[in-house]
């Protein structure tokens, strides 16, 4: 029996309360009264996936209909998953520790490009084959969802359907068509004929993709009765939407410990790089009587002394100082920590200090971008010098005496004149603390954390090429030659991981070769940096005749066939290309409060902009 052989090895492994299930909050049902079993199915380690609120969310609503029964499932660390391969322990559910493969439904979230392979891992651990051709059967269907399902198609031979945008609406859509069909003994076949008509339903089978000499992408055309472009859900009632009353609570310590609120959807900024600031489109709040009534109800039911307000750019709420009074009275009571993880420079003031800061001290992240005001107008970041010394000072006087910072390299344009620039704020940012009467005693720590800038799909820099490894590694040199190391810390992703990134993130159909063989010679975990083996990837792409910098350091034309452009997330071609040139101008947008940028996303759902 299952059980009794993870009873058996449970305790040889790290961390074995990931594998065990029974947490506070988990949903058990009678498996003879449930119609459609889904495996949500988080490609990385349970540390992580139980940090992400899509999950949350998705796991109670699902569970919310008393004919569905959706479990989670994690991709399990390298020890647990060598000893599930010499003992026979197929992929399981936390909930009821029986195999997903006998499941209707095995469901993953991308979050990020380099859980790529685990998927495909979790796949094979499971006993289901890992091509989507080679499951003849009805059930079970894999379905991938979350932000990478923006351009899928390095995904395409191994998932059935990709669900488009959010969620909440459409997935339930899905699966009660499921249930009817599945009661009516249909085929596969015949079960993605009829989903293919569910808007934000996209099924990678039902359309030929041909190519140019070039390599480029000739055409995309559907069959099947399928769309010729897919369109992304939308949901318009956010205030209304469904969301948990409790949270799974886990028995060991994850990523984000803590309640999770979300305060708003989407974003008014259009930061060019930002691929989540363009996708999650359009912006929409919850009123603070939502914000309130979800905070009490999940720190109460879990116990949580600790709350974030989780959005894009949580101090954009429109109320921001009212909903943070209201909140406060409710968490300095009950002596919970309030957590604002994304605040802009330009929004922050003494008085949202003070709100943040009320019960526990929790650390303070602005992200700059770029070291010169030049840069900054060209990827829209929109902020000056004079906001961000203003935001520091503001935090010092405050009482805090560090602060970390993100930037990028390798953005579009850039010059070393923009990368010492990032070691001249920061020395400026350290003069600042020095001069003022009123500080903290101590020294100051400033961490600059500088990320190598990624092309991405529906952002205007997705035409852009990435920078060289080369170029990268230069650069970062000349960084820290420039900067202060008794002040400054300085630190950054392996450049190899970037490059993959890129390759994946704006790749085609072709990469799916790649992706197999990958994972065949076993990379898994490519995230994790004691996991990526780039050498393996690069002896793929090698051997399969893959041109790394075809995908990764091309800059591409505005005419070109995107591998993604037959997928509608309503942000118009059109508007990032007039984004792109902007950018090389340097001439910035003013956000979506100010006036309207034309991006089509209010347009193509008949709703109405800020004006």
């Amino acid at each position: 029996m299952l059980r009794e052989k993870i009873e058996r090895h449970i305790l040889k492994v790290q961390k074995p309360s990931r594998y065990i299930g029974g947490e506070i909050g988990s949903i058990v049902k009678d498996k003879s009264k449930i119609d459609v079993r889904f495996a949500f199915c988080f490609p990385d380690v349970y540390d992580i996936g139980m940090s992400h609120l899509g999950m949350k969310i998705l796991y109670s609503l699902t569970n919310s209909r008393e004919n569905f029964w959706c479990e989670r499932v994690f991709s399990p660390w390298i020890d647990y998953e060598k000893i599930m391969r010499e003992n026979d322990i197929p992929l399981y559910g936390l909930e009821s520790l029986e195999p997903i493969k006998d499941f209707d439904f095995i469901g993953f979230t991308l979050q990020y490009e380099l859980s790529y392979t685990n998927v495909l891992n979790m796949l094979d651990l499971a006993g289901v084959p890992v091509y989507s051709k080679d499951r003849k059967n009805l059930s079970p269907i894999v379905v991938a969802g979350g932000p990478c399902t923006c351009n899928p198609e390095p995904l395409t031979d191994f998932v059935d359907i990709f669900i488009l945008g959010e969620g909440e609406e459409v997935n339930l859509e899905l699966l009660d068509l499921y249930a009817k069909m599945k009661k009516d003994g249909a085929s596969k076949e015949e079960f993605l004929k009829e989903a293919v008509k569910i808007e934000g339903i996209y099924i990678p089978a039902f359309y030929d993709v041909s190519y140019n000499h070039d390599g480029t992408i000739k055409s995309v055309v559907p069959k099947n009765g399928a769309p010729e472009k897919v369109k992304k859900r939308i949901i318009k009632d956010f205030d209304n939407v469904f969301y948990p009353e409790t949270f799974v609570v886990p028995f060991t310590e994850t990523v984000h410990d803590r309640a999770v609120v979300e305060v708003l959807r989407g974003c008014i900024r259009g930061c060019r790089f930002c691929q989540a600031g363009f996708i999650y489109r359009p912006f929409r709040e919850k009123s603070i009587g939502t914000i309130v009534n979800e905070t009490k109800s999940l720190c109460e039911s879990t116990g949580y002394e600790e709350v974030s307000l989780s959005s894009l750019s949580t101090s954009d709420y429109s109320q921001i100082n009212l909903m943070l009074n209201e909140l406060v009275d409710y968490t300095e009571k009950e002596k919970i920590n309030l957590s604002l993880p994304s605040t802009r420079i330009d929004n922050f003031s003494k008085e949202l200090l003070e709100k943040i800061k009320s019960v526990r001290k929790s650390g303070l992240t602005f992200a700059p971008e770029a070291g010169t005001q030049r840069l900054r107008d060209v990827i829209n970041k929109n902020i000056t010098e004079e906001e961000i010394l203003s935001a520091c000072k503001t935090a010092f006087e405050g009482g805090y005496s560090s602060v970390k910072l993100y930037f990028m390299l390798g953005l579009p344009t850039e010059t070393d004149e923009d990368v010492e620039g990032i070691a001249v704020l920061a020395e400026k940012i350290e003069k600042l603390f020095y001069s003022l009467p009123h500080r903290p005693k101590g020294r100051l720590s400033i961490s600059i954390s500088a990320a190598t800038f990624v092309p991405k799909p529906f952002t205007p820099f997705q035409f852009e090429p990435q920078a060289l490894p080369e170029e990268i590694k230069r650069k970062q040199s000349l960084l820290i030659s420039k900067t202060n190391p008794k002040t400054v810390s300085l630190s950054w992703h392996k450049t190899d991981i970037s490059i993959l990134e890129a390759v994946l993130a704006r790749g085609d159909r072709r990469l799916c070769d790649a992706l197999y063989h990958a994972w065949k010679s076993g990379c898994v975990f490519d995230s994790w940096d004691e996991c990526y083996d780039f050498l393996k990837w690069k002896k793929v792409f090698e051997e399969l005749g893959i041109d790394i910098s075809f995908y990764a350091n091309r800059k591409r034309s505005y005419e070109e066939i995107q591998p993604w452009d037959h997928l509608d997330y309503f942000v118009s071609k059109e508007f990032l290309i007039r984004e792109n040139k902007k950018a090389h101008e340097g001439i910035a947008t003013p956000n979506c409060r100010i006036s309207c940028s034309g991006c089509g996303i209010n347009k193509a759902i008949g709703g109405a902009c800020f004006e």
